[in-house]
């Protein structure tokens, strides 16, 4: 039953469509399945690090981020204003299925950087693991990384998936919609900071 619960935990962390959202369906427009599905990974990554934090009680950790969550908001929000300039920018691929430019290992990376820039995502575990009950020792602890990792990675791919599917359809506008990603992108990543 935690295991389910924790399941639902990360999918439901992972659902709302936010900058990384954005860029999850933006990448997967352009550039493929996999393209989305590697944006996805990266945030799934960070997610698992710090839902393991919060899951195991590093809480020596969670004062050393959050002691200089200041530079790393502002490492975040220069990097999500990056990535929403150049996806303001650019132009579509002919070939939308190839991927041309950056690799997986950089959209993977991309991801993870902007996801781990955000420390007090831990406390939102360590809050959400409180307030829905989990507790115990280690083999709890575990089970409840494993349920998150599991939901998380399920939305990301449902995500890519479903809009590769729709990929023909919504090609047409892929101009617009690079546009509007990237204004969408800068804006959250404006409002994060300031939050």
């Amino acid at each position: 039953m935690i295991l389910l619960k924790a399941m639902i935990l990360g999918f439901s962390v992972s659902a709302p469509v936010g900058p990384i959202g954005i860029l999850c369906i933006q990448r997967t427009l352009a550039r493929g399945r996999a393209a989305g599905w590697f944006t996805g990974l990266g945030a799934v990554t960070a997610n698992l690090i710090y839902a393991g934090a919060a899951a195991y009680g590093f809480s020596a950790a969670a004062g050393f981020l959050l002691q200089y969550e200041l530079y790393l908001k502002l490492f975040g929000t220069g990097f999500l204003l990056y990535l929403g300039v150049k996806t303001y920018r650019k132009k579509p691929a002919a070939e939308a299925a190839k991927l041309q430019g950056d690799t997986l290992v950089r959209m993977y990376t991309s991801t993870f950087l902007l996801m781990i820039s955000n420390p007090s995502t831990i406390l939102n575990f360590a809050a959400m693991f409180s307030g829905l009950g989990f507790g115990g020792g280690p083999e709890t602890a575990t089970v409840l990384v494993i349920g998150v990792f599991t939901g998380a990675l399920l939305w990301w791919t449902l995500l890519s998936f479903g809009v590769h599917a729709l990929r023909r359809r919504v090609n047409p506008l892929l101009p617009f919609i690079n546009k509007a990603a990237g204004i969408l992108i800068c804006v959250l990543g404006a409002l994060s900071f300031f939050s």
